[in-house]
């Protein structure tokens, strides 16, 4: 007996939903055009229609549409101001202007008004499906562009860098004082503190933020080509020269420029970036013609300028100007109690990213990531966080997968300090010693054993600094 008929499958096709038709608003005053533009355009896009410029506003305020068929001649507010209206209402969708042969220079106008094209009557059918086609792309494509700059904004808020001690709650008060300004800032801390991080957090929370920050890492450039990147060339210029070139103060024009390692750059270079700070001018290498510009200047560096302009190193006139707004980003060791939670950001982020499980941290491989000195600071943690998430197996993250060099960091830490008195096996008068101990090593440490700097950092007075080091058994370098 046959049983075919049992295994004839039932109508369960996953159907896949047609793409939505875009829409398309069309104004006009007069029925026979609305009816004929229904009949043509109906096949390709989803139409709503509007009979006057006010009836189109209404409309345009409840449902947005993907481009707009407007005609000049209307009844009560005409074409053009309709028009105006919609660019400041619905800036980014795109307008097509209807026009007859007399009203065709009025039309030219309201190109210059911001319509995206114009057509004349009698409709030319093939031109105006294709019109009305890529004002749609372009309508969408600018809609993807504000999401992904919406996007980028919030990535790089100042809310979203990791920090609850005070050195950062500061950087975090200080970005959020001068981002909307044009004031140059100078960003100063350890390699991979997070400087290029913060300089995104003051460009896209700046009025700038609708165009792309410019970065450059000046000690990466060679010194014979820094100057050409930074400004640009002529056409024979030097050999190689082909064609003019256009250099990046140029091409960040209105946005921002990120120069890290601005120590690097060489003083013929410091020359023409202090120019340009003080004119908003410069001339292409080659060239002898100013060209302005409009570029707001975040400069980083992890060698002390100061110091730089004192001894030869570093013009102290682009010092001066470079340092307007400064910003000190603390190395980890100095930003402990930051740890933990850049150990979870990461560990949530590189998981997402990755597309594999999350993993925790027990609690004693977070004592010894604490007591680690992190010569690489915060960049350093999160390649560790990543390379802990990618090559381990589940669960806690134990101190044996840790590298060898955090296994045995002789660093100690408060909480062993308190842990130890807690227990009795040491004094809270030697806990509070050994604490000071190495405090005061680490900030003498930072300023090659000057003790008045190192006393200025303490907070307190180089003879206080200097009996204490005497009473703790600290040589004096």
């Amino acid at each position: 007996m046959s049983t075919h008929h049992m295994d004839a499958p039932r109508d369960e096709t996953e159907r896949v939903t047609p793409a939505r038709r875009p829409h398309v608003l069309v104004v006009d005053d007069e029925s026979g055009i609305r009816e004929s533009l229904r009949v043509i355009l109906r096949d390709d896009f989803e139409l709503s229609f509007a009979e006057t410029g006010e009836e189109a506003l209404r409309q345009t305020a409840s449902e947005r549409p993907d481009a707009v068929l407007l005609d000049i001649v209307l009844p009560g507010i005409d074409g053009i101001t309709t028009l105006e209206r919609l660019r400041a209402e619905i800036p980014h969708t795109p307008v097509v202007m209807v026009t007859a042969t007399k009203t065709l220079k009025t039309a030219v106008t309201a190109i210059k008004l911001g319509a995206y094209d114009y057509v004349q009557k009698p409709f030319d059918l093939d031109e105006l499906k294709i019109l009305l086609g890529n004002a749609v792309r372009t309508s969408a494509l600018q809609r993807e562009v504000d999401e992904l700059r919406a996007e980028v904004g919030r990535r790089y808020n100042v809310g979203n860098i990791v920090g609850r001690s005070e050195p950062m709650q500061e950087v975090f008060r200080t970005v959020s004082m001068v981002a909307p300004l044009r004031t140059t800032v100078l960003i100063t801390g350890e390699s991979g503190t997070g400087k290029e991080l913060v300089a995104k957090a003051l460009h896209y929370q700046s009025p700038r933020a609708g165009r792309p920050m410019t970065a450059i890492n000046c000690a990466a450039i060679p010194e014979s080509l820094i100057e050409s990147e930074l400004f640009g060339h002529e056409k024979g210029a030097f050999t190689g020269a082909d064609a003019r070139k256009l250099g990046l103060f140029e091409l960040a024009n209105e946005s921002t420029i990120f120069l890290d390692e601005i120590g690097e750059l060489h003083p013929n270079v410091q020359a023409k970036l202090l120019r340009v700070l003080e004119t908003g001018e410069f001339i292409r290498v080659g060239g002898s013609r100013a060209v302005s510009t409009d570029v707001r200047v975040v400069a980083a560096s992890n060698r002390n300028l100061e110091e730089g302009s004192r001894d030869g190193s570093f013009r102290a006139d682009l010092y001066y100007r470079l340092n307007v707004v400064s910003m000190h980003l603390p190395p980890l060791r100095e930003r402990r109690d930051d740890l933990p939670l850049l150990v979870r950001h990461f560990a949530q982020a590189k998981a997402a990213e990755l597309g594999i499980p999350e993993r925790t941290f027990a609690p004693k491989t977070i004592d010894l990531l604490l007591r680690y000195r992190w010569p690489g600071n915060v960049r350093e943690l999160e390649n560790l966080v990543e390379r802990l998430l990618v090559l381990a197996t589940t669960g806690p993250v134990t101190p044996e997968e840790l590298p060898a060099v955090m296994r045995e960091s002789p660093t100690g830490t408060p909480q062993d300090a308190r842990a130890a008195v807690l227990l009795g096996t040491k004094t809270l008068s030697e806990a509070v010693d050994e604490f000071e101990r190495e405090i005061i090593r680490e900030a003498l440490d930072q300023v090659d054993f000057n003790q008045t700097r190192a006393a200025e950092r303490l907070g307190t007075t180089r003879r206080i600094l200097k009996y204490r080091m005497d009473k703790l058994g600290i040589e004096h370098g």
